[in-house]
């Protein structure tokens, strides 16, 4: 692959490495800063905001409201895909890469200062709702971008799934660091941690965001969009041109998501609405067991997209669906038994099978789209799964629970998931080793690939 930036000489090879170098740090600080403050709001949902915005309710409907606004952040996801995706495809990743970063931790800080319903009433609450369509735009222009801007300064074309998984490593690394801000903050005495304690977190995101924007702003545009910038190959409506050309793509990336993103959801934020609830279990137990779910995934989601390398992104990528659609079965079974040592460790090993998708899966959706609609096609493709799968689900866990009174009714819906996805993903391409520089209807004849169209 040349490495070229516009009225540029080519960067040595010594230089180039140290480009990818700082682009995957930059990427995987950047999306950890993202998740951190997505992942925030999710465990304080369960644990504070129905109690503080919804206090008038029944516990179980606070929940429901609660998680609805929830899930207004996923609604938002694929707006943020589209508007950023349209965005990253015209000026570059790394320009669309800064506004995503202050759009979300601006976003964040602000849920810090929401006052309750004892104070403004429902307004608490409605202000909650708009903060979090704005985390969701935010969160929903990230991830491509970080992706991209990892995968697409990868020197060669055998380690692309293993460069591309470390944006991912940013969900399990914004996982723990949220999880722990909580824990901390929960040892406070008495009613501080419901007054004040639970604010602290939100409020110290905006050092995270300094840090983020520092390190993103020194790092060079990647090579495949400077050249397509260079070749003036630019479209001039990227969003709308990948709908028309790979809506297919776009679908199946969705759907190949729902194994891994509605279980993940039920495993990390539905739980502890059910595990306090139902299972009577600590707070503290759960916040933990999160916590070491998400250091085991520090080591899987890098090393499953290693393995995505050797064996095929798809290969991987199914035998994890697979994994997680009988996981749930195992997983009820476990957390049942209201035994502190099987709850924590079903919840550890529910992010094994997760790893198994989620390494590879950066790169199995990427590399489907041709380098001029990438950043639209993977963002929808990645963000609509939001709307159908990680939105609905803490909702879904909540409403099977409360009619059929059984773990097993969700771990049944988990298991739909998929099979779902195990259909979509057999029927996405699979690049893996493949080059993905050129243009795919440059580099391949016209009927080779479906939706290609000689330019």
């Amino acid at each position: 692959m040349d490495t070229v930036q516009p009225g540029a000489t080519p960067l040595s090879e010594e230089d180039a490495h140290r480009q990818l170098r700082r682009a995957v740090i930059a990427s995987t600080i950047g999306t950890t800063i993202e998740w951190y403050d997505f992942f925030l709001y999710s465990t304080v949902t369960g644990l504070v905001f129905a109690k503080l915005y919804f206090p008038e309710s029944d516990p179980l409907v606070g929940t429901l409201q609660a998680f609805l606004i929830y899930a207004v952040g996923f609604i938002a996801r694929p707006v943020g895909a589209a508007i950023f995706g349209h965005y990253g495809d015209r000026i570059g990743r790394k320009a669309t890469l800064i506004v995503t970063l202050l759009l979300m931790g601006l976003a964040t800080f602000a849920v810090a200062f929401v006052p309750t319903y004892a104070t403004i009433g429902i307004w608490g609450a409605v202000l909650l709702t708009i903060l979090r369509f704005i985390q969701g735009v935010g969160v929903g222009g990230e991830w491509g971008g970080s992706v991209l801007m990892s995968m697409e300064w990868a020197r060669t074309n055998a380690h692309r799934g293993f460069v591309a998984s470390w944006p991912q490593f940013g969900v399990p690394a914004g996982l723990f660091i949220a999880n722990l801000a909580v824990l901390a903050m929960s040892q406070l005495s008495g009613s501080a941690f419901l007054t004040w304690g639970w604010r602290v977190p939100f409020f110290l995101s905006i050092v995270l965001v300094a840090i983020g924007l520092y390190i993103r702003l020194n790092i060079l545009e990647t090579p495949i969009f400077a050249r397509l910038l260079a070749e003036r190959k630019i479209e001039k409506a990227p969003t709308l041109e990948v709908i028309r050309r790979q809506p297919k793509d776009i679908l199946l990336s969705a759907l190949s998501r729902m194994a891994e993103q509605a279980p993940f959801y039920i495993f990390t934020a539905f739980v502890f609405t059910y595990g306090v609830r139902t299972l009577g279990a600590s707070r503290d137990l759960l916040l933990t067991a999160v916590l070491a779910a998400s250091l085991l995934e520090f080591v899987t989601i890098p090393l499953f997209g290693h393995v995505s390398d050797l064996i095929g992104r798809k290969r991987m990528y199914m035998i994890g669906a697979a994994m997680a659609g009988l996981f749930g079965f195992v997983y009820f079974a476990m957390v049942d038994t209201k035994n502190p040592t099987w709850i924590f460790a079903a919840i550890v090993l529910s992010l094994v099978p997760h790893s198994m998708m989620y390494g590879p899966q950066a790169a199995l959706i990427a590399e489907t789209f041709t380098g001029r609609l990438r950043y639209s096609g993977a963002s929808l493709g990645y963000q609509l799964a939001s709307v159908i799968a990680g939105g609905p689900a803490p909702l879904i866990a909540t409403a099977l629970f409360a009619y059929y009174h059984s773990g097993y009714a969700i771990a049944a819906y988990v298991f739909v998931c998929a099979v779902i996805s195990l259909v979509a993903a057999s029927r996405l391409g699979d690049y893996t080793n493949r080059d993905i520089s050129r243009e795919y209807d440059e580099a391949r004849t016209m009927g080779d690939h479906g939706h290609a169209h000689a330019r």
